[in-house]
């Protein structure tokens, strides 16, 4: 289950980077992805802490996929909720 875990959360994370690289004026989709990725963390640290055995090689890579992901979301709301750059003024 560590293993299957830490492999989705490596998928999600490289379609999240490449998303929010390749879309990174698209404020909804940003919102969505951070709040996505808040509960992909809970997950990771969630698993990471409950396997009893420490998931074997993997533990350093599991570990810095939680983190980054961590950093990544903090970008998407930051993103997805900063105020408009140019707003119109009368």
């Amino acid at each position: 289950m560590f293993s299957a875990v830490f492999w989705v959360l490596a998928f999600w994370f490289i379609v999240n980077l490449v998303w929010t690289i390749a879309r990174l004026n698209n404020r909804m989709m940003s919102k969505t992805f951070a709040w996505i990725n808040v509960v992909a963390v809970i997950i990771g640290f969630w698993t990471f802490y409950a396997a009893s055995n420490g998931g074997g090689g993997v533990t350093p890579w599991f570990r810095l996929i939680n983190w980054t992901n961590i950093v990544l979301a903090i970008f998407q709301f930051y993103n997805g909720y900063r105020p408009h750059q140019y707003s119109k003024k009368s």
